[in-house]
């Protein structure tokens, strides 16, 4: 669902935070239910993804919602599914920022998407390791755009990574233990 008072808050955000030093760089705070991780996200290479994440921070989407997809030496994916793993309704799609120049390395966060380039929405997902395979160009010519990365708690990304996983209502890689994202707010 996409709404135009979302798109012009990300947008006057966006246009406020710039132009932005690195010590200047939003960050925000991942209370999951295996502890807390601290992202610093990086406006000045990917800016359309940065907004497009604090719109959701800001309306509290993460709140409540799970890493449900988890490969250990992969990555762990969040941030578009609730408990009894129902979708939640999004904004439109972002343009894939992938050619920012940031890499799939341990610790980044980068988009979800389908095989569609321009399709992420909500869901992110922390690399496990460095992950070259994902960086623009990939053979599709695109890639998955990282848009920031882990500053604290990477013990957590590890923890996470090593939960016991299965298939769950037709998805694969689920943690059979709910790791839940309690919490997502903006560090000042």
């Amino acid at each position: 669902m996409k709404t135009a008072s979302f798109l012009t808050a990300c947008l006057i955000g966006l246009a406020l935070a710039l132009p932005a030093r690195a010590d200047d760089a939003p960050k925000v705070k991942m209370v999951t239910s295996k502890g807390e991780i601290v992202l610093e996200l990086d406006q000045e290479h990917a800016p359309a993804t940065v907004a497009n994440f604090l719109g959701y921070v800001d309306e509290g989407f993460f709140n409540g919602t799970i890493f449900h997809r988890v490969i250990e030496g992969f990555m762990i994916q969040g941030g578009g599914l609730t408990p009894d793993m129902q979708k939640k309704p999004t904004h439109e799609p972002i343009e894939n920022e992938a050619k920012n120049g940031l890499k799939n390395r341990r610790g980044t966060i980068a988009m979800a998407r389908t095989s569609n380039p321009n399709s992420a929405t909500a869901q992110f997902f922390i690399n496990h390791r460095d992950n070259d395979g994902l960086d623009y160009p990939r053979p599709d010519g695109w890639g998955y755009a990282v848009f920031g990365e882990v500053t604290e708690g990477m013990d957590v990304v590890d923890a996470i990574a090593n939960v016991p996983t299965g298939a769950q209502n037709g998805h694969r890689d689920v943690p059979t233990e709910t790791v839940l994202i309690e919490s997502v707010t903006r560090v000042e």
